[in-house]
């Protein structure tokens, strides 16, 4: 329906969509990129055209501006957000650095700019294990995810680590009787969970992984029913890959994702405008984590 204009306004503003795996169907499909939150944060890094929408909530704008400091950059809704981006304070950081001098602060990129700006090092659940491994302190601050931190900690039993109270909603309120239940009703699934789920939920699958990893998997087990503990939107892309496959999914929908949709989009475009706007020293912090991030994973 709204395919021509948005063309249109493409050529127009000289922009290129991107887009999470996590938003609806119709949005992915109008998107020139699709992908998790490593894959988008690469792929803006080599973005010829001078404006970007970022299709997701206000933490991955924020991380298209700071790698992209000269270009436009627009949310199609602003008020779309992740909660868990907000969970945890530069405090709490000043609290560690000033407690142990062998620190480093491992950020997950579900985070604001703000936090960025006060972490060593940036990271995403598809390679938070590299960077962690690349990592020379012994003592190592994850935020603000404790379960994706608590997660990577199990595979670094040389490594201190110590983690904020944070969590993403969407995946921390499911429990292991609701997996263990869907897995009684479909006993020949595999279950694919990702990793900012509870570790009581993790025991369970039979792959632990990010979104992206979580794509990949499916195709490498031969299994007719496959039971995906991740956030609905990625539906879109599975069925798409895998049309053969049946997917099980507990109800997992983020709000703030599912807030952006075509006609934000559109209207983002249309209206113009300055787009993001993140102070410079602020972001130019913010960018040294992100960037050591892009260093670390290109090795």
């Amino acid at each position: 329906m709204y395919t021509n204009e948005l063309d249109a306004l493409k050529r127009e503003n000289d922009a290129v969509v991107l887009a999470h795996y996590y938003v609806d169907a119709e949005v992915q499909a109008a998107a020139d990129f699709i992908g998790d939150s490593f894959f988008l944060a690469k792929k803006a890094t080599t973005i010829p055209q001078s404006t970007i929408v970022m299709a997701g909530v206000n933490f991955m704008g924020e991380t298209m501006k700071i790698l992209n400091p000269d270009k436009t950059v627009y949310l199609p809704d602003a008020e779309a957000d992740c909660p868990m981006a907000h969970m945890v304070t530069v405090d709490a950081i000043r609290a560690m650095r000033d407690k142990y001098d062998d620190l480093a602060v491992i950020c997950y990129v579900n985070s604001t700019a703000e936090i960025k700006a006060h972490s060593d090092y940036c990271c995403t659940s598809s390679n938070a294990e590299k960077i962690v491994a690349s990592v020379p302190e012994t003592h190592i601050f994850f935020v603000p995810d404790q379960n994706l931190g608590q997660y990577i900690a199990a595979k670094f039993p040389e490594k201190q680590f110590h983690f904020h109270e944070g969590f993403c909603p969407v995946h921390h309120r499911i429990r292991a009787e609701q997996i263990a239940q869907l897995k009684k009703n479909h006993p020949d699934a595999a279950i694919f969970a990702h990793p900012e789920c509870r570790p009581e939920v993790l025991v369970l699958a039979d792959y632990k992984g990010s979104t992206s990893g979580i794509l990949d998997a499916v195709g490498e087990r031969d299994r007719a029913v496959n039971i995906i503990v991740t956030e609905g939107g990625i539906a879109a892309e599975l069925e798409k890959r895998y049309p053969e496959k049946t997917f099980v999914f507990p109800e997992m929908l983020c709000e703030g994702m599912k807030r952006v949709n075509l006609k934000g989009i559109i209207r983002a475009l249309r209206e113009g405008g300055d787009g993001i706007a993140i102070d410079p020293e602020l972001a130019r912090r913010a960018k040294r984590p992100l960037d050591r991030m892009l260093e670390i994973t290109a090795k």
